[in-house]
C-alpha cells in the first residue's frame, strides 16, 4: 500500500537533486575570470596596463590558459616557453606596430624562469627577427610580427608594471624597515659628520699655509729692501752694536 507512494516520493526527490546539475552542465562556459578585477568597471587590471587600453579594449583578448591565446594567435611556436600554472594571466592586442602579448606570473621566480626560456628560444632560433622582448617587472611582453623593431621597442617602453602592495593587518616588515632607515639615517649623518671635520681641517691647515707663505713672502720682500739686519723688530734699544742709525735732531723736541 505504501510501497508505491514511497518509490514516487524517492522519484521526485531524484529529478529535484539531478534538475540543477542537469542545468549546470547544460549551461555554457564561463569566460577567464581574472584574478585582479576593476572595482569600477569589472575589467581585468592587466588590460588596462595595455597602451592606450581604452582604443583596444574593445579587440584586446584575456586569457588564463596558453590553449586560449594559441587560438587567438595562431599557435606561434614562443607560447611552447610560457608554462600557464594557476595564476598565470595574460592579454593581447593588435597595434600598428604588431601583436602585443603581455603575461603575468603570479612571483618573480615564475617570470625570470620564462623569461630565461624566451631569451634562449630567442638565440637558438633564426626565425624570430620579428618578435621584440623585453621582461618588464612579472611581465614578460612581447611584440608578434613587428616589421619594424623601432616602434616595437617604442610599444614595449609603454608598458608599465604598476602593482600596490597593501597589507590588510600590520606589515610584518615594518619594524625591520624602520631598524633599516635608522641604520641608514645613522650611518648618513656620521659619514657627512666626518667629511665636514675633514674639509675644516683641510681648510684650516691650507689657509693656514697659504697665509704663512703671504706672510713670509712680505717680510722676505720687506727685509731685501734694508741693508742692515736687526733682530729687536724695531723696538728702542740700546744702540752697543753701532746698527741703529743716530735719531736726526729735526725729529727732537726743541726747548
Amino acid at each position: 500500500m505504501f510501497r508505491p507512494a514511497l518509490m514516487l516520493l524517492m522519484l521526485c526527490l531524484l529529478i529535484i537533486a539531478a534538475g540543477p546539475t542537469t542545468s549546470l552542465a547544460q549551461a555554457p562556459s564561463a569566460q577567464p575570470k581574472s584574478q585582479e578585477i576593476s572595482d569600477e568597471d569589472g575589467i581585468p587590471v592587466l588590460i588596462k596596463h595595455l597602451p592606450n587600453w581604452e582604443n583596444v579594449r574593445t579587440q584586446a583578448v584575456f586569457a588564463n590558459k596558453t590553449d586560449d591565446l594559441k587560438k587567438v594567435l595562431g599557435s606561434p611556436l614562443i607560447l611552447d616557453q610560457l608554462e600557464f600554472i594557476p595564476g598565470t594571466e595574460a592579454v593581447t592586442a593588435k597595434y600598428d606596430a604588431g601583436t602585443l602579448v603581455i603575461v603575468e606570473f603570479s612571483s618573480p621566480q615564475l617570470s625570470v624562469e620564462a623569461d630565461s626560456k624566451i631569451t634562449q628560444f630567442l638565440a637558438a632560433s633564426g626565425q624570430n627577427s620579428q618578435i621584440i622582448y623585453r621582461r618588464i617587472g612579472n611581465y614578460n611582453a612581447m611584440v608578434l610580427d613587428a616589421a619594424n623593431p623601432g616602434a616595437a621597442t617604442a610599444l614595449l617602453d609603454q608598458v608599465k608594471y604598476e602593482k600596490n602592495v597593501q597589507w590588510l593587518g600590520e606589515n610584518p616588515f615594518m619594524y625591520r624597515r624602520a631598524e633599516r632607515n635608522f641604520v641608514v639615517t645613522t650611518s648618513d649623518i656620521f659619514l657627512s659628520t666626518v667629511v665636514v671635520i675633514v674639509l675644516g681641517m683641510g681648510l684650516s691647515i691650507l689657509g693656514g699655509t697659504l697665509g704663512g707663505i703671504v706672510f713670509f713672502y712680505l717680510r722676505e720682500q720687506k727685509r731685501s729692501t734694508r741693508s742692515q739686519f736687526t733682530d729687536a723688530g724695531g723696538m728702542t734699544r740700546l744702540n752697543l752694536d753701532g746698527f741703529t742709525p743716530d735719531i736726526a735732531p729735526s725729529k727732537l723736541l726743541k726747548d
